[in-house]
């Protein structure tokens, strides 16, 4: 079949790959002039399988009370006159009640878990290069409370099969010998030893040129002025130059601009914007940065190496669809960063980036067929669009076969 994919950030291209090796002709369009340009461009670099809590949990809402007012808040709500953010957010704090949280966590650890076996057998395949750091993910905390809760929603990922340790903060400091100047600031941590770190602007750059060697057509610079329809079924993509791409079936992965798409066509989705930032700082000889992938529990922040960079990143902004960089949310980045790593690099080279997360309430992304029998979604994969792209790019390329996809997880039927 003729199969055009909307979208060519990390899940698009993914999705791309994964329908052309299934025998597919593949069009992929974009309206940035390269893939991975927007949200896959500068994100946290984690790959983590283990991470099934989803930010609805039954901890949250206590602490989105003890940010409120704080411009450097790890969560911000930025209330604005548009329904759909009350909404979802109203739907965010249904999602915190804990049998809700639990069942979301069970999907979530589903797909991590297939989609990291499709990233190893993939990078197998092709032996694909994006700046990957296999030693796990320490994720670490500075007091006794917050690890205990730490430790409680990690006997329930270890429910779902995933391998979590917790460790001492003397267990973290031998783990990372980069945190010693600090060991008086953790409480202890809770070590992923199967998870890993890598650079997503990267690996899509490098999966897309092998896209293109397997026949995929690019379409980029191309602006989706919208899906044309009759009869129920999806006819054809209008462009912003008047022109239409037709296909025999169309997969929607746009990420947050998924919902505006998709709206003037009865479907409604859950996705809102939720906007993340980044710091990026260059490393010479001499700087003492992390070799491992941190998250530092406390301020929602997630660092990376990267090859010759350090990327840190975190936070989520409630703020519709704004881009613009807050200087004030990048730079308390930057000082927690320098909290914990004082000598890592210079303050002063910290490159500043800010993107649109396409967030459901409860965390589980939209994947599957709609109302429309040839358009089918792959979006709404939040925080964790570099954890989830390859599983979710295999279960979507079965879907639209014909196949019913070896991932258990409720995809979409509508």
């Amino acid at each position: 079949m003729k199969i055009a994919v909307l979208g060519a950030g990390v899940v698009g291209v993914s999705s791309a790959w994964y329908l052309s090796r299934a025998g597919h002709e593949v069009t992929l369009i974009d309206r940035q002039d390269s893939a991975a340009a927007e949200t896959s461009f500068a994100n946290g670099g984690q790959i983590s399988t283990s991470h099934a809590e989803p930010w609805a949990n039954p901890s949250t809402p206590r602490q989105i009370l003890k940010w409120l007012g704080r411009e450097d808040a790890p969560m911000l709500f930025r209330l604005r006159a548009d329904p759909r953010q009350w909404i979802w957010g109203l739907s965010f704090l249904r999602e915190c009640l804990p049998a809700r949280s639990r069942a979301n966590a069970a999907q979530i650890a589903a797909i991590n878990r297939y989609s990291r076996a499709q990233l190893q057998a993939l990078r197998d395949e092709t032996g694909i290069e994006y700046e990957r750091q296999a030693r796990g993910i320490l994720r670490l905390f500075q007091d006794r409370r917050a690890l205990d809760e730490a430790i409680a929603a990690a006997r329930v990922e270890q429910a779902h099969g995933i391998d979590l340790r917790v460790l001492s903060a003397a267990d973290c400091i031998e783990l990372e010998p980069a945190l010693s100047e600090r060991a008086a600031t953790i409480a202890g941590g809770v070590w992923a030893p199967a998870d890993e770190s890598g650079d997503a602007h990267k690996f899509t750059q490098e999966l897309a040129r092998m896209c293109a060697r397997r026949g995929v057509e690019f379409r980029c610079g191309s602006h989706i002025a919208g899906i044309e329809s009759s009869g129920g079924r999806v006819l054809g993509v209008r462009l912003g130059t008047g022109d239409s791409i037709t296909a025999d079936a169309y997969v929607v992965a746009l990420g947050s601009y998924s919902p505006l798409l998709l709206r003037p066509m009865g479907i409604s989705i859950p996705v809102y914007p939720l906007k993340g930032y980044s710091i990026t700082l260059p490393l010479a000889p001499g700087d003492v940065a992390p070799q491992m992938s941190i998250s530092d529990g406390a301020n929602k922040l997630v660092m990376s190496r990267l090859g010759n960079c350090l990327r840190v990143a975190g936070t989520a902004e409630l703020a519709g669809y704004d881009t613009a960089i807050n200087e004030v949310r990048c730079k308390a980045i930057v000082a927690r960063t320098f909290e914990l790593f004082p000598r890592a690099g210079r303050p002063h080279e910290a490159q500043f980036w800010a993107g649109l997360r396409p967030a459901t309430p409860g965390g589980v992304p939209c994947i599957g067929r709609t109302s429309y029998p040839n358009l089918y979604l792959n979006t709404g994969h939040g925080t964790l669009g570099w954890t989830m792209a390859c599983g979710a790019g295999a279960a979507i390329a079965d879907i639209v076969s014909g196949r019913k996809p070896e991932l258990e997880f409720n995809f979409l039927r509508t």
